[in-house]
């Protein structure tokens, strides 16, 4: 039945009947009877405690089962518009009646679905001050515990698993009494932490319920098991040993079905990835366990056939090998490559050299299983393992030469670029020699997918040696195998080796021009006859090569067959209408529209009518949503193509992704649109905006959609403000509470780069009161959660099971937490920037979290952005912002000389902005700061790679303070010093600001920087050359003009620019006619 939630106003019927006719149609497998049921269910509000009645004692168990699942998701997603409107006695009997049906009903499955209905009234039911307000179900969960029907003893115990807080307030209260029930048990835990130590001497008895079930034919209380492995992996550590030493029994027994030795290894592998710390002082039990993964690799089945099969079938995740190969990876990923690396290397080398494939091929593939969690390890002795590797490329068992190409394709992915630098010539020679195994195209097949692995991150230069080598290779088997198409109708290894040829022509670019006539006339081919509903995958695929062909070479080779190409898109795109949901060539054919807007530029418009309509309709994909407990998810398998966000109080939100790939592309597309076409594409600009905002809210989206946003803005700004205001109002709100809401800290980053380009775009006025108040305590709560996270971190490192690879994984969340920092930095500077000092009394309400940032024992990084943020205070918002300076003065002066360059260059910058737009009462401190910045500048090391973005603020910070505070100084004794230190190379916005202050000095006829007889122009012109060469200075700055007309007036004031000069300017390799052209001389 439908997922969506239908309740009943049975009091609407005329007739009892028509509710029993309702539930029968809800369930009827004719989808128009059952979408009729369900829009008539829509309509109805009340349930009736008589109607509860009804179902116990009238109704078949089908409609039984139905109506309890209806109701109790009619309290999940309804509760406070239904069941506050019922009578206090008609809430009453509800209560009554669905006791009396759990303690009645003689159906198992009935009864659990009951059991839900009770918890979840349970949970709506308990107030704001913890107490449950139906206390007749806790005595009822005492009385069936201790009852002899083992029904109700599991019907209690089903009711708290479902809900564990259904104590509320009186749950220590009852300590012991919920001990009681769960020794009588041993099924279910709560995941308190204190609870947890308080059920410790339940863990042996849970054990040997593991043992005895197993071998009784039911692996429920293992699936138990691997939960708490999951939820509370620290209640296990008492009895860590013994868990271990079960799970590795269980798992070694073959007389056990392979679902139950799975799942017992399951549990070692969840602990890895949620106690790792935990299991590695565990590692003698682990190195034991690598075996048992190994040997469920090794079992595969002889099959004559599988070396010619055209049809690639989806892994079989029941199998042993594939859970033996996806427990290697995670185990690898969770302990790291320093634990598994040495228990594995002796294994993987014996199984190479076992006379039987099943074993050879199983060690090849545990090398591409473990390569990215022993990444760091495997890479010092890459060169060992490579050698090794390829010899199997030549094995005499197809499988095996199967595992090898899956090894270097792995590991061309996972070490790459040094793993194409290292190996390029072995490597390259070796796939194309088993590429030719035209006895075995599905050994063919997967060496060209490793090809491609190998060209996508190989640099151009290493693959353009090898271009002649890799074109012939391909196009002779693409010939072959065109042939094979059309006399067998095969097609497995064309499809790759299409793939290959494009990813082949996007690496070589526009080295692949004179190989482009070789190609396109076989591939036009191939897109006008490969019709069959069994070709699409590889039309789809050729679609894609001819537009990434198109892109390698550019438009001016391009344009000839550009004509063709886009009627032959055209065409499919007229019977796009036609395609099923699933057809692969619409992602195909979306991305390449893509790719011909980049070829075709402004000409690609004419096309967007055509394009935009099945983009769009592809774009509003809705994915099947359900709002599940796990009672519900017990039936539904992430291998079903759905994915899941645990909510908590055993709930999940899950999403069917089949279909999100397309629709994640077909955005990422729209965003490309917009970029190419800019104002080309504002017709279509609104129909993007609310396609695309709603999606803010969605769990599972595309980072794409958010850079989107400031682009559709810019396209909007065509048509006048008011249209643009508008477009902004409807995408500012939902902006806001994505940033409030977002669980994701990649996806959250990106929503805030995103508003902070939006804000700064749309400038002053763009925000209103209640868009202040929101965004005001967002950004309080992510700088308070920052706070937060580094105290737990802290509490980490004293965990008894803190060690260098706990360390590791603390550094990584503190980079992602000082990455939302950044962000929090960016929205404040968007704000000051566009607001200017309007908006400080606004800030007030973050001053105090912001102060605490630059306090002298925080992390550098909290310091560094904290300085930032008053950086933007002082440039922005002054004179104003002198009221704040005693919160950031003596800090900012003090870190001019802190040990962290990062911080020294926020301070340095902010006393630059001090002098520039500070105003009078700032004069005191760059006085005193000026030589703090002098000692940084000249301090031995101040140029190293590390220092120099520091000593390059410092250096501006001097200029700026002697060209806006000139009081504050002795001109004249600095600026030699300050000539000397020129030019800036690495902070480009810094180098303009110098170079605009010594086009000042120049133009003013400076005597002490010209010197006597204009003798400092030779060093001058070098600094100005230096400064363009590195592109410090682009040519459409106002900066470069300036600094065009300086040397335009040296040139006039000496006639010419004198030979001595020129001399001079020779032993310059920046100093040429190139230079003099940038500058538009």
């Amino acid at each position: 039945f439908s997922t969506r939630l239908v309740f009943l106003d049975l009091t609407a019927m005329a007739e009892q009947q028509q509710f029993y006719l309702l539930l029968g149609n809800l369930m009827s497998p004719d989808n128009n009877i059952r979408k009729q049921a369900e829009v008539r269910g829509e309509n109805s509000a009340v349930f009736t405690a008589d109607n509860l009645g009804d179902c116990r004692t009238v109704l078949s168990p089908q409609v039984k089962q139905m109506a309890a699942v209806l109701l109790r998701r009619l309290l999940s997603s309804s509760f406070e518009e239904i069941y506050p409107g019922l009578t206090l006695e008609m809430q009453t009997a509800v209560k009554t009646e669905l006791l009396t049906s759990i303690q009645q009903e003689t159906s198992p499955n009935i009864r659990k679905k009951v059991c839900d209905i009770a918890a979840e009234l349970s949970r709506n039911l308990i107030d704001d001050d913890g107490n449950n307000q139906w206390p007749e179900v806790l005595k009822f969960l005492f009385d069936s515990v201790n009852s002899d029907n083992v029904g109700l003893r599991e019907a209690a115990l089903h009711i708290f698993w479902n809900f564990p807080g259904i104590f509320g307030n009186q749950q220590q209260h009852y300590m012991e009494v919920i001990k009681r029930m769960l020794v009588q048990s041993c099924t279910s835990l709560p995941h308190n932490t204190a609870l947890l130590k308080h059920f410790a001497d339940l863990l042996p008895g849970i054990l040997q319920a593991v043992n005895e079930s197993c071998y009784q034919g039911d692996d429920s209380v293992l699936k138990s098991l691997v939960e708490i492995a999951d939820t509370a992996p620290k209640y296990l550590r008492p009895n860590l040993e013994a868990t271990l030493q079960l799970c590795l029994k269980l798992c070694a027994d073959t007389n056990l079905t392979n679902m139950q030795r799975q799942l017992a290894l399951e549990v070692i592998v969840t602990l890895s990835e949620t106690a790792a710390a935990m299991l590695r002082k565990h590692t003698a039990i682990v190195a034991q366990s690598v075996p048992q993964m190994l040997a469920m690799m090794v079992d595969l089945e002889d099959d004559d056939e599988w070396a010619m099969a055209d049809e690639l079938e989806d892994d079989d995740f029941d199998s042993n090998a594939v859970a033996g190969e996806s427990a290697l990876d995670r185990i690898a990923c969770g302990l790291g490559g320093k634990i598994i690396l040495p228990m594995i290397k002796q294994h993987i080398m014996q199984m190479l050299q076992n006379p039987d494939w099943k074993y050879r091929h199983a060690g090849l593939m545990a090398l591409s299983a473990i390569g990215e969690g022993c990444h760091q390890q495997m890479e010092a002795i890459l060169q060992e393992i490579v050698s090794f590797v390829l010899l199997f490329c030549s094995d005499p068992h197809p499988r095996v030469r199967y595992a090898a190409c899956n090894a270097i394709g792995q590991m061309a992915t996972d070490f790459a670029p040094t793993f194409q630098k290292k190996f390029h010539d072995k490597v390259i020679s070796a796939l194309l020699q088993t590429m030719e195994d035209q006895s075995n195209p599905r050994v063919q097949a997967h060496a060209a997918a490793a090809l491609i692995n190998f060209t996508e991150d190989c640099p151009k230069s290493l693959l353009i040696p090898y271009l002649d080598s890799l074109v012939q290779h391909l196009h002779v088997i693409m010939v072959a195998k065109l042939q094979e198409l059309i006399q067998k109708g095969t097609k497995l290894v064309l499809e790759q080796v299409v793939t290959s040829i494009a990813s082949v022509a996007d690496t070589a670019e526009e080295k692949f021009v004179p190989y482009y006539d070789l190609f396109m006339p076989s591939l036009k081919h191939i897109v006008e006859n490969a019709v069959q509903k069994e070709l699409r995958l590889l039309r789809g695929k050729t679609i894609e090569c001819i537009s990434l062909i198109g892109l390698a070479v550019g438009k001016e080779k391009f344009m000839p067959d550009a004509s063709a190409v886009m009627q032959l898109l055209l065409k499919t795109q007229t019977d796009f209408n036609d395609l099923e949901d699933d057809d692969p060539q619409i992602s195909y054919m979306i991305s390449a529209w893509a790719r011909m807007c980049k070829i075709l530029g402004k000409e690609f418009q004419q096309y967007l009518p055509v394009v935009m309509g099945p983009l769009m309709k592809t774009a509003s994909i809705k994915p099947e949503v359900a709002l599940l407990d796990t009672q519900d998810m017990e039936n539904i398998s992430e291998d079903d193509g759905w994915e899941f966000v645990n909510l908590g109080d055993q709930q999940s939100f899950g999403i069917k992704t089949a279909g999100l790939e397309e629709k994640a592309t077909a955005c990422q597309m729209l965003v490309c649109y917009a970029k190419e076409l800019k104002e080309g594409f504002v017709e279509y600009t609104e129909q993007v905006v609310k396609l695309m905002v709603p999606l803010l809210k969605f769990y599972f989206h595309d980072d794409i959609l958010f850079v989107s946003m400031p682009l559709l803005l810019e396209c909007a700004r065509v048509r006048g403000p008011e249209y643009l205001t508008q477009m902004w109002h409807f995408m500012c709100d939902a902006l806001i509470k994505a940033i409030g809401t977002e669980p994701d800290s990649d996806v959250l980053s990106e929503i805030m780069h995103s508003f902070a380009k939006c804000i700064e775009l749309m400038g002053d006025g763009c925000l209103n009161n209640e868009h202040f108040e929101e965004l005001g305590g967002i950004l309080k709560g992510k700088l308070e959660e920052h706070f937060k996270n580094q105290e737990l971190r802290q509490a980490k490192r004293q965990d008894e099971d803190y060690d260098e690879q706990v360390e590791e994984t603390l550094q990584d969340e503190d980079e992602n937490d000082v990455y939302i920092l950044t962000k929090v930095s960016d929205i404040l500077h968007s704000v000051f920037s566009s607001y200017k000092e309007k908006v400080l009394p606004w800030f007030e309400q973050l001053l105090q979290l912001i102060v605490q940032l630059i306090c002298p024992n925080r992390p550098w990084a909290d310091r560094q952005w904290g300085l930032c943020i008053f950086d933007d205070v002082v440039e922005h918002c002054s004179p104003s912002s002198f009221k704040y300076a005693e919160y950031f003065l003596r800090p900012m002066v003090q870190s001019l000389c802190d040990s962290s360059p990062e911080v020294r260059q926020a301070a340095a910058y902010g006393v630059g902005v001090m002098a520039q737009y500070g105003g009078e009462n700032y004069r005191p401190f760059c006085t005193e700061a000026l030589p703090l910045l002098i000692r940084v500048i000249q301090a031995a090391d101040s140029r190293s790679k590390e220092n120099v973005n520091a000593t390059e603020n410092c250096i501006s910070a001097v200029g700026k303070v002697m060209r806006f505070r000139p009081e504050c100084v002795n001109v004249n004794e600095i600026l030699p010093h300050w000539l000397s230190w020129l030019p800036l190379n690495e902070d480009k916005e810094e180098a303009v600001h110098t170079f605009d202050f010594l086009c000042d000095l120049i133009e003013s006829n400076n005597p002490i920087v010209l010197g006597p007889d204009n003798s400092n122009l030779p060093k001058i012109f070098l600094i100005i050359a230096d400064g363009v060469a590195n592109e410090s200075v682009k040519s459409e700055d106002a900066c470069s003009k300036r600094l065009a007309n300086v040397i335009r007036q040296v040139q006039v004031s000496n006639h010419c620019v004198p030979q001595k000069l020129y001399l001079d300017l020779g032993h310059s390799r920046a100093f040429d006619e190139r230079t003099l052209s940038s500058l538009k001389i």
